[in-house]
Parts: structure tokens; C-alpha cells; sequence
């Protein structure tokens, strides 16, 4: 797939790992991206995100801290669908879920071509500044997803872009998406991938934070 990609990250930089979308974003942005891809910090800028989305787009990949009863720092690929226009969703104009994103998008009649989350796993959003320890050691593995994503979506080489050689941490994100419809674990399903802790990656399902 090529055409416009939109990489965003969301995140309040005041509620410790809840900045997890916001730093992923920033060290994207320092490294060489394929044509046609657009990095930005949205930070809690959700409606401001939404209304982009509306110029359209090919591929949107949302970056956020989303717990989802994991270890912390896991770090897990999501396909979302876009709910039914009817739905209505809760809109707080500086602070947007995924969910909530994605709701208020399809009300509006945004409809980009295809909609991923990489979301990771918080320890602490409590107040403060600062990222946890297994939080921190997720970023590369989640800037690691987001260019497989690209390459991917690109065709682009997934070893450009100043990645040191020997990275023992290789993330094959088409293997690791699920939609969101698929059960969860506790709900019974079987783990699909890795679940090592400290910056693993995982599918599953949900992406509401």
C-alpha cells in the first residue's frame, strides 16, 4: 500500500507513562521515514487529531498508553474498526481515548483506509513527569513496530532509518495484529506471540485506555 500515512501520538506528558505515544513520536521523528509518512505529537490534542484525519488518509497509526491487563511496558499491535456513525461517542475536547478517537472520526465520517494502534502497557499515570522503567525500555520496541508498519505499508526497507545492526529485538507487527473483535485472554483465547516481559510485543484486542 503507498499514499498518505498519518503516525500519531497521544499522550498528557504530566501522567508519567501516560507520555508513552508522545516520546515513541519524538524518536520517529529523528529518523528517516519512508515518503508520504507524516510523524506528529498530538498530545492531548485528540480533536485537533480527529479533524486531520478528515483530509484523509491511507493507513493511521495511533500511538498511545493503554492498559490492557498485560505487564507493564508490554507493547501490542492493534487493528481497530471503525464503530457505526450512529454511535455517540463521549468527547472531552484535551483528553481522547483510542476509543473515543476513533468514535468521534467515524462520526464525522472520517473513513481512513486503514487504522492501527501500538499501544503499550502503563505502570504509573499517576502525576508527575518521566516515563517508568519498563515503560522506557518499551520505546525502542514500539519505534521498531511502527517502521515494520511502514515498511510494510511502504514497501520501504525496514533496515534504513539508522538502526543499528544486531538488534536482537525484531518485531514482525503483520504477525502481531488482531481485530478487535477477537477474544482477549481472559476471555479464554491463546496467546499469539511473545510475552516477554519489559517491552514484549503482543496482539490482542482493545484499544481503549
Amino acid at each position: 500500500m503507498t499514499g498518505r500515512i498519518l503516525v500519531a501520538g497521544v499522550g498528557n506528558v504530566f501522567l508519567r507513562d501516560d507520555a508513552f505515544g508522545v516520546e515513541v513520536v519524538r524518536l520517529l521523528a529523528e529518523r528517516p521515514q519512508p515518503p508520504g509518512v507524516q510523524i506528529q505529537d498530538y498530545g492531548i490534542r485528540g480533536v485537533h487529531l480527529v479533524y486531520e484525519l478528515l483530509d484523509g488518509y491511507d493507513l493511521f497509526v495511533l500511538i498511545d498508553a493503554a492498559p490492557r491487563g498485560e505487564a507493564p511496558g508490554t507493547v501490542s499491535v492493534l487493528e481497530v474498526e471503525l464503530p457505526s456513525p450512529e454511535a455517540q461517542p463521549v468527547i472531552d475536547a484535551h483528553s481522547l481515548t483510542p476509543d473515543a478517537i476513533f468514535g468521534l472520526l467515524s462520526s464525522l465520517g472520517g473513513h481512513p483506509g486503514r487504522n492501527l494502534v501500538v499501544a503499550c502497557e502503563p505502570a504509573e499515570v499517576d502525576a508527575g513527569m518521566g516515563l517508568s522503567d519498563p515503560v522506557r525500555e518499551a520505546l525502542p520496541h514500539a519505534v521498531r513496530a511502527v517502521e515494520e508498519i511502514l515498511a510494510q505499508a511502504t514497501g520501504a526497507d525496514p533496515q534504513a532509518g539508522g538502526r543499528e545492526a544486531g538488534n536482537e529485538q525484531e518485531c514482525m507487527a503483520a504477525d502481531l495484529i488482531r481485530h478487535l473483535d477477537e477474544p482477549t485472554q481472559e476471555e479464554g483465547a491463546q496467546d499469539a506471540e511473545q510475552a516477554d516481559q519489559g517491552g514484549s510485543h503482543r496482539g490482542g484486542a482493545g484499544a481503549g485506555d
